[in-house]
């Protein structure tokens, strides 16, 4: 055994004591990580990831057809004429659509600071959902609290170091300014 690596001895412990390379292990990506810029220079910042708008239409849809369906079969069960179902089940599907359209309008209302938004709990795979909804609750926090959009994390230091070094350098040309100040109080008789 090279390098310690491997069993010291394979005896009595049901393997053959060769070594291999495990080809499941995923390296870390050093230059395409997914929250660092681009370009080293910019400061990182968090971008919460953008859900697919393609993906979270095809599920709403995809929730009306599954209503939709479910009428057809309680119809077909009852022995509806199939005009009748047709009929019925095309309203129903105008109907859902409808409100959906009217749902996201509300939606786009809410996350204008109008009423609380309605919770729901997601599923493990309902990533795009859940990504969607983290970020219209971060923007009825941001509203809330009166955060600008262009608000930066840290920032507010950043502005109070730009003042110091301001009032540093100020201060050779504010020195002098007392100074003269000083020489006039003395001369009106102030102390």
């Amino acid at each position: 055994m090279s390098d310690n690596v491997g069993l010291s001895t394979p005896r009595g412990s049901g393997t053959s004591g060769y070594v291999q390379r495990n080809l499941a292990h995923m390296r870390p990506r050093d230059n395409a990580a997914p929250y660092l810029p681009r370009n080293p220079a910019d400061e990182p910042r968090h971008h919460p990831r953008q859900p697919d708008k393609g993906l979270l239409e095809h599920d709403r849809k995809r929730e009306v057809e599954v209503k939709v369906f479910e009428l057809r079969d309680k119809l077909e069960e009852e022995e509806v004429d199939e005009e009748e179902i047709e009929s019925r089940c095309d309203e129903l599907r105008k109907k859902l659509l409808a409100e959906m359209e009217k749902g996201q309008d509300g939606d786009r209302r809410r996350s204008g600071g109008v009423g609380p938004a309605p919770r729901k709990s997601f599923k493990m795979h309902q990533v795009h959902e859940l990504a969607d909804a983290k970020i219209k609750e971060s923007e009825r926090l941001r509203q809330a609290l009166k955060i600008s959009k262009d608000y930066e994390e840290g920032s507010h230091w950043r502005r109070q170091e730009e003042r110091l070094k301001k009032g540093t350098e100020g201060d050779a040309a504010e020195g002098n300014k007392d100074e003269g100040r000083r020489e006039r109080d003395v001369d009106r008789g102030r102390d």
